[in-house]
């Protein structure tokens, strides 16, 4: 399989970028000036694109590589990608789910745990006693009960909190109290956590409304997609004190983070590293190459999207 082209669309983690270029022919994108001048060069080369949350697929892309056969991210998420356009031309589309599943439960539980214990705040609070709530027992509400959001209820009881959640459909086998809106879901919720698909509907799907539901003492945990979150109204709630606090691992402007949420001291930042463990980085990059070996030997691929 050496002679395959496989077109990374960004760095990622050393990893993938070894195994791929022992097992394929790898071209980096960001070795050549422009996507343009690498489509002259060696468009007719490439038979996989690997993506990332960083650098997706368009259609100008697909159009440009004619000889494309799969698209692969080495993400859970793919909203990035054009999947429009690849099932027009029948390019199939996989992902990583599943292996990052507990890594960004962990996180979402740890951006929760710095926020009310104020782990990640500045030594100074040590000059004077400083009383803060605590995690065990809050009411949690969950937007999104897939393998993540799941998970992060699962870690949630063990705190002793009582969990609610809103999804697409009513997942009855988890014994958990359903809400069919998320402004009802925020209103009875101390902790509201974000582990939705990003889709045209979830789009700022936490807006004014939700974030005032709420309200001044509740705690934003965002692990899914930055444009979840409707980031002015964020900022605006949390500095007139109509939200209690935000922990962020995801931003609406990616890699940007809006300069007033740096200043403030009721917000926990993390730089998109849900998933970035070592043991986690390398079981994607292994289902990556698993998907790209399954297409190019003509087998069915192990996390197909479509």
């Amino acid at each position: 399989m050496e002679s395959m082209g496989v077109l990374m669309t960004c760095p990622m983690h050393s990893y993938i970028q070894e195994q791929l270029a022992k097992r394929f022919n790898l071209f980096k994108l960001w070795h050549f000036p422009s996507f343009v001048a690498f489509a002259q060069a060696h468009g007719t080369s490439v038979r996989a694109v690997v993506a990332s949350v960083k650098v997706g697929v368009d259609a100008t892309t697909i159009d440009s590589l004619p000889n494309l056969q799969i698209v692969s991210t080495y993400s859970v998420g793919y909203d990035n990608i054009d999947l429009r356009k690849c099932r027009e031309k029948g390019i199939p589309v996989t992902n990583t789910p599943d292996v990052l599943t507990d890594d960004v439960a962990d996180l979402a539980i740890a951006l929760a745990l710095s926020l009310f214990c104020t782990i990640s705040h500045s030594p100074r609070r040590n000059s004077a006693p400083h009383l803060t709530p605590k995690l065990s027992g809050k009411a949690v509400g969950i937007i999104g009960m897939g393998r993540i959001g799941l998970a992060i209820a699962k870690r949630a009881e063990a705190f002793g909190c009582p969990i609610s959640y809103h999804s697409r459909s009513v997942k009855a086998e988890s014994g958990y109290r359903y809400y069919s809106n998320v402004l009802d879901l925020a209103a009875d919720s101390e902790v509201l956590v974000v582990a939705c698909t990003l889709t045209h509907e979830t789009r700022h799907i936490v807006n004014r409304g939700v974030m005032d539901a709420l309200g001044p003492k509740g705690i934003l945990i965002n692990i899914g997609r930055g444009p979840h979150v409707d980031e002015p109204e964020l900022v605006s709630a949390l500095t007139e004190g109509r939200l209690g606090g935000a922990g962020l691992d995801v931003f609406e402007k990616e890699p940007e983070v809006r300069e007033e949420l740096l200043r403030l001291e009721n917000v926990v930042l993390t730089p998109h590293v849900g998933s970035d463990t070592v043991e986690t980085c390398m079981a994607m990059a292994d289902l990556v190459i698993a998907n790209l070996e399954a297409s190019f030997l003509g087998k069915p691929l192990l996390t197909p999207i479509i």
